[in-house]
């Protein structure tokens, strides 16, 4: 072998153990260290799968950016904490988390927020040390409901509100956005009660059906949480009220666009976890090569929500299907 082919084959080698070395050091092609980001969940739910795929977008255009994406296995603040810990152990620089308990976890977040950047998206803890909010301002989502259920009762009437607990934050928000929004309708709409679940759609179904039949000039039955709305629709099937009663529900749940593209539901509210995931990565990101600029005074960054209702359905469900990776 000649000299120009032995130190040409010398050279390949050794830029090969160089690649190899950046990628196991978790170092970018350009030598930089790759920031160690994480996305975290409250629970396994379907909407996460749209919020990954923001993530996974954020992280194709930022190539010196690791991101972890976790889910509780159970659904609960103990569990988050664990993946908390596992992921501070290995050198967390940023996290975005859905806290499960914001009240009871603001320990444990201000812990975090001394070594890393952190930020809440999804639910708030805006009493931790938190650099930001990104997700759903629920009170204006409560109101855009509020206006749907204005115009599905053009004559007034009674209505019955199911939420898995009333004394959460976004389910009182959203309470509140109602109230706001039918505050002095004429005729006059009127709230009949609140009923709680405990996040049990057999429950919730249950509560629907038992107002069915205790209320029967029921107008309108709104599900604040996204498995309301199945439960609501399914009480109403089985007692033979579909297009009867109007319903008004949030998130899109498979049943819920169904029942909206059949005419059974009048429309949901739905949020946008794509933008979740996608804008935290990269507000992180920003922020860990010191650039602050993108964090409002408020500290609290609202993605829209936006109503979907028969006119516009066919076209949601299919542009979130091809995030959920169905077609």
């Amino acid at each position: 072998m000649g000299i120009d082919r032995r130190i040409g084959c010398a050279a390949f080698v050794c830029s090969a153990m160089v690649t190899m070395a950046l990628m196991s050091s978790g170092c970018s092609r350009s030598g930089q260290k790759k920031s160690h980001i994480a996305f975290v969940t409250n629970n396994s739910a379907d909407f996460w799968t749209i919020a990954r795929r923001g993530t996974e977008q954020a992280a194709a255009e930022l190539p010196d950016v690791n991101v972890e994406f976790r889910i509780p296995s159970d659904g609960t603040a103990a569990e988050q904490r664990r993946i908390v810990d596992d992921l501070m152990a290995k050198g967390l620089e940023g996290i975005a988390i859905s806290p499960v308990d914001p009240a009871n976890q603001t320990a444990m977040l201000d812990d975090v927020a001394k070594q890393a950047v952190l930020i809440t998206q999804d639910s708030d803890a805006p009493q931790s040390n938190r650099l930001c909010y990104i997700g759903t301002d629920n009170r204006a989502a409560g109101h855009q409901a509020g206006d749907v259920i204005k115009q599905v009762l053009p004559d007034g009437g009674k209505i019955m509100i199911f939420v898995g607990k009333s004394d959460v934050q976004n389910a009182r928000e959203r309470l509140d956005g109602i109230k706001d929004a039918i505050a002095g309708a004429k005729p006059k709409i009127d709230i009949v009660d609140v009923r709680t679940d405990d996040a049990d759609p057999v429950r919730a179904k249950s509560n629907a059906a038992d107002t069915l039949v205790k209320y029967p000039d029921i107008s309108c039955l709104v599900g604040l949480w996204s498995y309301n709305g199945p439960a609501i629709l399914n009480a109403t099937k089985d007692a033979g009220r579909v297009g009867k009663v109007k319903i008004v529900c949030f998130d899109e749940d498979d049943q819920t666009l169904a029942g909206i593209k059949d005419g059974a539901i009048a429309a949901t509210v739905v949020q946008q976890p794509y933008e979740f995931g996608y804008r935290a990565i990269r507000l992180i990101e920003k922020v860990l090569q010191g650039d602050k600029s993108d964090v409002p005074g408020s500290k609290q960054i609202f993605v829209p929500t936006k109503v979907i209702d028969k006119d516009s359905v066919d076209e949601f469900a299919e542009r979130i299907n091809k995030l959920r990776g169905r077609n």
